[in-house]
């Protein structure tokens, strides 16, 4: 049996992990839930799974569930209660899956109150990766990731050396432009950008997916969950989404992870690692699926890529700028204020104003991430 804390409950990655603790009652138990503001779907999550330890970020919505709450729980409000819940709740893994720099503080506190760390949310190694990863090396804790394209690499490099690893290969769908061309995505609208061909997600990521800045942020992933440089990091656009990822090895085959499109798959593997337990998930069908296609992303009408990849060398505050500055061009679009390629562009200008600090602390990460929002803004008034 797992005890599992599971921040950021409330959204898809929150409700999988619920749907996934249902079908494994013996080997998954909840014991902590937090959410930013969603405490009606806190409350019936913790009704239902009988958790005593509850934590809301909001320190308005908290105060508004103190009288709700079930009877003998332990409540943990505001900015630093998540932190404050991971740190005294007694559980064997955090699987946190809060968007923003608010999961990085309980992704620490996971590891250094002794607990694995299981990672949905890409900001967490983006911004800290390299001090997330000493602190799991010095606690002998593991960091399991739960993207489906790291999840994929992570099942695949199972006994095997990291010598051995010639590159990782993540999986891109190319979302909805894939093969629009480049005067064509100048006149996207936000509904064609939200029209994802494969997954349904939030319209943050499912924008990501169309300018392919998800997968920049995936490079950077995975460069600290495998400890390879980000030249041995590749991104493969592969439409149907079955092949998750893969790894290349030094002489030359090639281990993928198929499975069908549920986020149920990475997040079970994560919580029942090393094990491998029934899902309740019906089962690939090849034949149906007749065939698999790949081809290489085009980075000159997709930049994100180059881009994290400059971020990724760079290391230090660099990454955390790349993502803050695009969450607030993906805004300006889904506000109809820029134009879909523009988003590029405001991120390109931000990490060319930066002067990146090489071994920033938490205090400097989140620091760099409030300068890129502040700077991209600046370009956004500009533009008005």
């Amino acid at each position: 049996m797992k005890r599992v804390i599971l921040l950021g409950s409330s959204g898809s990655i929150g409700e999988s992990t619920c749907k996934v603790a249902r079908v494994l009652p013996d080997k998954m138990k909840i014991v902590g839930l937090g959410v930013a503001k969603s405490t009606e779907r806190l409350l019936e999550q913790a009704k239902e799974f009988g958790v005593k330890a509850l934590a809301v970020s909001d320190p308005q919505a908290a105060e508004k569930v103190k009288s709700k709450l079930p009877a003998g729980a332990k409540f943990f409000p505001g900015a630093e209660g998540l932190a404050r819940m991971v740190e005294e709740t007694d559980a064997d893994m955090v699987l946190v899956a809060i968007v923003g720099t608010a999961g990085l503080a309980p992704a620490l506190a996971a590891l250094r109150s002794g607990k694995d760390l299981a990672v949905a949310s890409k900001e967490i190694l983006v911004l800290a990766g390299s001090a997330v990863m000493a602190e799991a090396k010095k606690r002998k804790r593991q960091v399991l990731p739960v993207d489906s394209e790291h999840n994929a690499i992570f099942q695949c490099l199972q006994g095997a050396n990291e010598k051995e690893v010639r590159k990782v290969i993540l999986t891109a769908s190319g979302g909805p432009f894939r093969q629009s061309r480049a005067a064509e995505l100048e006149k996207v609208t936000v509904a064609q950008a939200l029209k994802h061909p494969t997954w349904s997600m939030g319209k943050k990521i499912t924008i990501d997916s169309a300018t392919m800045f998800n997968k920049g942020l995936e490079m950077i992933e995975a460069h600290w969950l495998f400890g390879l440089p980000m030249k041995q990091v590749e991104v493969v656009v592969h439409p149907q989404s079955i092949v998750h990822s893969m790894v290349e090895f030094i002489d030359g085959s090639v281990l993928a992870q198929l499975s069908v499109t549920d986020m149920c798959f990475p997040i079970q593997y994560a919580v029942t690692f090393p094990e491998r337990m029934p899902s309740g998930l019906p089962p690939l069908d090849l034949a149906k699926l007749g065939s698999l296609a790949f081809e290489a992303p085009d980075e000159k009408r997709f930049p994100a890529l180059r881009l994290a990849r400059e971020a990724g060398e760079a290391g230090g505050t660099l990454p955390g700028v790349f993502n803050a500055a695009n969450e607030v061009a993906v805004e300006a679009f889904l506000a109809e204020q820029i134009p879909f390629p523009r988003i590029w562009g405001m991120v390109e200008e931000v990490m060319q104003k930066h002067t990146t600090l090489s071994s920033p602390d938490l205090d400097a990460i989140i620091e760099a991430d409030r300068w890129a929002r502040s700077e991209a803004k600046v370009r956004l008034e500009k533009r008005k």
